[in-house]
């Protein structure tokens, strides 16, 4: 299993008002609070528009730096300027679909509004992009869904996994 103190995460706020400086991200906080306490390094931090090119760019440049997980924050909803899950959708290699319903599937627990997130998640190279909302409360929420996986959805990725019957044998698969 990797060692967590290998996991670098990339916090992207999307948000036209607090990248404009109007209001205060509080999402992006929070995910940093608890990448701190689960030992993760943070090595970028970023709050751009509801834009598809910048959060495009965005992703690509983080990826490209082979940051173990990228979050999002914010733009996942039904208003006209959310596009983070198409932006998202458009440089993922593949999807990872078991996240966003795990976290939506806890989320109705909470609230029906849940069934509204359209985030998405996925691998773009050596890297897990994940869509989450905007809310404060709401990235803590699934945040704490995912926690538990996150670390050998990284470990998979880089190639540390040894297969679970043969502790001695590489993942072959």
């Amino acid at each position: 299993m990797s060692n967590i103190e290998n996991i670098s995460v990339a916090i992207i706020t999307v948000s036209d008002r607090a990248s404009r400086k109007e209001r205060s991200d509080l999402s992006g906080p929070q995910i940093r609070d608890w990448a701190n306490r689960h030992g993760y390094t943070i090595v970028a931090e970023s709050i751009i528009a509801d834009d598809f090119d910048q959060i495009r760019s965005k992703l690509i440049e983080y990826s490209d730096a082979e940051i173990n997980v990228i979050f999002t924050t914010g733009g996942t909803g039904f208003s006209p300027r959310d596009i983070t899950p198409e932006a998202t959708a458009s440089v993922i290699e593949r999807y990872a679909p078991g996240f966003a319903e795990a976290m939506r599937h806890a989320s109705l627990k909470i609230t029906p509004h849940a069934m509204l997130s359209r985030a998405i998640c996925g691998i773009r190279k050596k890297s897990i992009i994940i869509n989450l909302p905007g809310s404060p409360k709401a990235v803590k929420e699934n945040l704490e869904v995912i926690e538990k996986a996150l670390p050998h959805a990284v470990s998979l990725l880089k190639g540390e996994v040894r297969d679970c019957s043969n502790p001695d044998k590489p993942n072959s698969s």
